[in-house]
């Protein structure tokens, strides 16, 4: 069983006892409270005379103090009030301080541990000595912030971000942890926090802040300017966009209204069998491809054609007349003069058309 979870129960048995004693329990419970913390000692196998695996587990707090920090941290959501600070509104407010828990030399001697880890670049080391060193205190801003910048080296930025918001919490005037509350939030891609994060450093700071931190200002700031830009410059693009302005088929040399084509071949529900042409068997036909294409340059060659009666007539006779409809006979289609003129136009062949559509 993890030795976390055996100094968890010791605490809570502490908490039980300690709750008899000061009478915030009655002692009509005195009976329940003894089986609770029996039954609690005997599941976990710890001993809670062993004075020594008590101080361990809590030092010399108590649970009910450990906690209230813990509701402190989680509850409040306002800041202390900062000198000279900005008026800019952070993305999310750091909970209030109740002010950094007592050090212990034990808790010390971990720290130091964890900085020749950092310094050995043994990240998950580092990690781990400095959670001890916050067990035993922990909302000592210096344990926290150390831990997030080892969080960050290891890549683990959210961890980096939770333990740097809890330092400045506990205590907003360790501008360190504003440093490494920046570089996180950069990082998770908030550029606007960071910037927000390293301005309150500069600000606590004083004198203009330092010039580490003033660089990740300058930083954060060009990246939210950047990102304002490129949200600026979508927006004008959407609405020069000729699909968000007028459709595909008008102005400009856009793709044809094959939607329109389709109905004057008669799909589209044009009843008795009828519906949407096969469009890729009539591309792998040489002749409409070459249509389609000069189509597609010329916007006004597709009016024409779709203004011809003969065509018209013929697309009511293969669809929406009623017999049979569907893809209509290619060769039936260019046996009429004029059609076979205008396809002639549109590809750019000889004939009389010819010299509109072809290259100089």
């Amino acid at each position: 069983m993890a030795t976390s979870q055996k100094r968890l129960a010791l605490a809570i048995i502490d908490f039980l006892s300690k709750s008899l004693s000061d009478g915030t329990i009655s002692s009509e419970d005195t009976e329940s409270i003894e089986i609770a913390k029996s039954c609690i000692a005997d599941t976990f196998h710890v001993n809670p005379s062993d004075q020594a695996a008590l101080k361990d587990a809590i030092g010399d707090q108590s649970l009910l103090s450990i906690y209230g920090v813990y509701e402190k941290l989680k509850g409040k959501t306002s800041t202390a009030p900062m000198p000279g600070a900005s008026s800019s509104k952070p993305t999310t407010n750091p909970p209030k301080s109740s002010g950094p828990t007592p050090t212990t030399p034990e808790a010390e001697e971990f720290k130091s541990q964890g900085n020749k880890a950092m310094q050995q670049k043994d990240y998950p080391k580092a990690i781990d000595l400095y959670t001890k060193a916050i067990t035993l205190s922990p909302t000592n801003p210096i344990y926290l912030s150390n831990r997030a910048a080892a969080y960050s080296a290891s890549h683990k930025h959210t961890e980096a971000c939770a333990d740097a918001e809890l330092a400045t919490s506990a205590d907003p005037k360790y501008t360190k942890a504003w440093s490494r509350l920046g570089l996180a939030r950069f990082v998770l891609g908030d550029a606007k926090g960071s910037m927000e994060a390293y301005q309150k450093g500069i600000d606590y700071e004083g004198n203009g802040g330092s010039e580490a931190m003033k660089k990740g200002y300058k930083t954060a700031k060009a990246k939210v300017e950047e990102e304002e830009k490129e949200g600026g410059d979508e927006e004008i693009e959407r609405a020069a966009s000729p699909r968000e302005a007028g459709g595909a088929g008008a102005g400009g040399g856009g793709m044809p209204d094959l939607a329109g084509l389709a109905s004057m071949l008669g799909g589209g529900g044009g009843g008795g069998g009828g519906g949407m042409p096969d469009l890729g068997a009539l591309m792998n036909n040489p002749m409409f491809a070459s249509m389609a294409q000069n189509m597609m340059s010329n916007p006004e060659a597709l009016q024409g054609l779709m203004n011809n009666p003969r065509l018209r007539e013929m697309a009511q006779n293969f669809g929406g007349g009623g017999q049979g409809g569907g893809m209509p006979d290619i060769s039936a289609l260019m046996s009429d003069p004029s059609l076979r003129e205008a396809a002639m136009n549109m590809m750019g062949g000889g004939g009389r058309g010819a010299g509109r559509g072809a290259q100089q």
